[in-house]
């Protein structure tokens, strides 16, 4: 018959006692700290790759930094990167968390989502590699905070980790773009204005056409402003009848 719950409580914590005291207590540091578009948590993607043009540079510290650390990366597309979510580390683990795909409404346990609430505070995505600089790697596709500490990395095996029979439960496919993304003049004219002007536009598209908002919010909040900071500027749009609109673009403060 099945082991009861007690037997496999007793089980459990007598493994423990049998796990060294060193590894209780490992300590891990940072290879390096990302350089992000995103300056603040609200309106990153809740995904890495839904933003393709969201970019970032991953600079390593010593010993990290050497060419010797990087010697063959330079063959791959894309990596998997190891992080602390520095802004969100808890000293009392949540078990169950309530993921915005679902609303916002509905909980479920913390290890069937991807919520950043995890119990060591760690976290993973893949990204592009768009190049190799001294002690610097080029990214894309990121959805990662400014300044998030990066324990490692890893290449990206398509044959081994693109898997087209795996089922993602409550996921099983990305979300589908809920807005269409208008630029008034302002904002229009801002972007024109700058070098990067497009890079940025497709950007904020991707960015707003998932609907940034907390998974809550409902018509009653049409028309409200709304304000992320990308990069060194402000970015303040608003949301109505299924349009995002762009409405300005500012020298951050």
């Amino acid at each position: 018959g099945r082991p009861c719950a007690a037997a496999t409580r007793c089980s459990s914590m007598a493994a423990l006692a049998r796990v060294p005291a060193a590894v209780m207590s490992y300590q891990v540091n940072p290879i390096g700290f990302v350089r992000s578009c995103f300056k603040e948590k609200f309106a990153i993607p809740r995904q890495p790759q839904l933003a393709p043009a969201a970019r970032g540079v991953l600079e390593l510290v010593p010993p990290f930094d050497r060419p010797e650390a990087l010697q063959g990366l330079e063959q791959v597309s894309h990596v998997w990167l190891l992080f602390l979510f520095h802004q969100a580390l808890e000293e009392q683990p949540r078990l169950k968390v309530r993921p915005p795909r679902l609303g916002g409404n509905r909980a479920i346990g913390v290890f069937a989502s991807r919520a950043t609430h995890r119990p060591n505070g760690i976290g993973q995505s893949v990204v592009r590699l768009d190049g190799i600089e001294p002690g610097r790697l080029l990214l894309s596709g990121i959805d990662l905070l400014d300044g998030t500490p990066v324990l490692d990395i890893k290449p990206y095996l398509p044959y081994v980790e693109s898997l087209p029979e795996a089922r993602g439960g409550f996921a099983p496919e990305a979300p589908t773009p809920r807005l269409r993304v208008v630029f008034l003049p302002e904002a229009a004219q801002a972007l024109a204005g700058r070098s990067d002007g497009a890079r940025l536009r497709a950007l904020i598209a991707d960015l707003l056409a998932l609907d940034p908002r907390p998974a809550y919010v409902g018509e009653e909040h049409a028309g409200r402003v709304y304000g992320m900071r990308l990069y060194d500027f402000d970015l303040r749009f608003c949301i109505r009848e299924g349009v995002a609109e762009v409405l300005s673009l500012r020298e951050a403060s």
